[in-house]
């Protein structure tokens, strides 16, 4: 029993120190610092440990390969190039550039994963603004942090917490596509409808109507074909039921190794811009799971699992992924999803409550500015450009985006 409890209370502050970061420290220092505490403490074993670890492999590797390739793309200014043609196009209307930037933030999120657009596309976005002269930029950035999650699940490759849920039984791309299409369409939509609602007062401002477009480079042109190529090979990979990381890896280092050839540049610059950290974080996270399963919990959440499920999978669908949306903003969508993913796998859970749990990690975190690695991501880079937003303020405006674009998105699951 005391065991039990100090795993939990490990994990538990290993959590709240990737989402708060105390003293700044960051988010994967306290997720391997957790881990670490539990190996030593005896609490876990060290084979254990590497088990949970090589359960991330594929994550891994799909996420060295995102990383790569988008900030390849940020560093040859592609999304800057994007960005600069949404202010261009919007000729003086904040309505208008709010609609583009949208669309924009749709695609990357689609092609290139959620991270990448909380990362890379909120500094582009920021200077856009800047550009424009807009009096209030924060409506245009807070685009990037919703649509990072409310369009995450039209591709598997579209946030790294598919890979989690499914884990080696990913569903084939032609099975994925009608399974979500609705629901993501209704997703994106309605996180649309409300978030334009809800800024409607800061886009009656007036923006600057000739904006300079950025020159798109011939690494920028070469980048942009990489990402079209990596989707498209991600495509035939989830079509033909293959693990995606290995296909994502490959993709984005080749793709990196044709732009630096060319432009005979070293791969060092490239190399220090992508956010290593994230690899240990997600390690641990995987690690505090390993140690959670000892606790009984996954067998808990199996029992609970089955049960729903023999009552009725369509209730089982509403009740798994309203919960599960919650849960995400209370210890953040990866280690929920992680143990989400645990649970359905060993209850072998059917495809419509896997499917609505899978919205749930997704689309729940944003609701909070703790829901997602996303949308903390947002955070610091929305720092970096001098701006800030509080837990609070974020609240208040994901609580009346999230709820009705989740509910509309699980409704679109069921009609499927």
């Amino acid at each position: 029993m005391h065991s039990i409890a100090a795993i939990w209370g490990i994990a538990g502050l290993a959590t709240a120190g990737v989402i708060v970061r105390p003293w700044r420290v960051p988010e994967f220092v306290w997720a391997v610092a957790g881990a670490a505490l539990l190996v030593l403490a005896g609490l876990l074993s060290p084979a254990n440990a590497l088990a949970g670890v090589a359960k991330g492999t594929d994550v891994y590797l799909f996420l060295i390969g995102m990383m790569v390739l988008a900030e390849l793309a940020r560093k040859e200014g592609l999304f800057d190039w994007l960005a600069g043609h949404a202010a261009a196009r919007a000729k003086g209307s904040a309505k208008r550039l709010f609609a583009l930037i949208y669309l924009v933030g749709t695609v990357v999120t689609i092609f290139l994963s959620n991270d990448a657009t909380a990362v890379v596309l909120t500094p582009a976005v920021a200077a856009v603004a800047r550009a424009a002269r807009a009096d209030e930029p924060l409506p245009f950035l807070l685009i990037c942090a919703f649509i990072a999650n409310a369009a995450s699940f039209v591709l598997p490759i579209s946030n790294p917490a598919n890979l989690v849920i499914y884990g080696s039984h990913m569903p084939p791309l032609l099975e994925w596509l009608p399974r979500f299409a609705l629901p993501s369409l209704l997703s994106i939509g309605t996180t649309f409808v409300v978030l334009r609602l809800t800024q409607r007062r800061a886009l009656l401002q007036t923006l600057a109507a000739y904006v300079d477009v950025p020159p798109l480079s011939t690494g920028g042109r070469v980048a942009a074909l990489g990402i079209v190529a990596t989707a498209t090979t991600l495509m035939v990979a989830s079509a033909l039921d293959w693990q995606l990381g290995l296909p994502t890896c490959s993709a984005g280092l080749a793709t990196a190794a044709v732009v630096l050839l060319l432009a005979r540049q070293s791969p060092w610059p490239v190399m220090r811009g992508v956010s290593w950290g994230v690899l240990p974080l997600v390690a641990g996270l995987f690690v505090l799971v390993e140690a959670l399963d000892r606790t009984g919990l996954i067998q808990d959440g199996v029992n609970l699992m089955s049960r729903l499920i023999a009552w009725s999978q369509v209730d089982a669908a509403w009740i798994v992924g309203a919960v599960v949306a919650v849960t995400c903003n209370l210890m953040n969508n990866l280690p929920a999803g992680l143990i989400a993913g645990t649970i359905v796998q060993a209850a072998q859970a059917p495809s419509l409550p896997t499917s609505a749990i899978l919205i749930g990690i997704d689309l729940g975190p944003n609701l909070s500015v703790t829901g997602s690695l996303a949308t903390i991501l947002w955070l610091s880079a929305l720092r970096r450009e001098g701006l800030h937003i509080d837990a609070w303020t974020f609240l208040k405006l994901g609580s009346v985006v999230m709820p009705p674009a989740l509910l509309l998105a699980l409704a679109g699951l069921m009609v499927r």
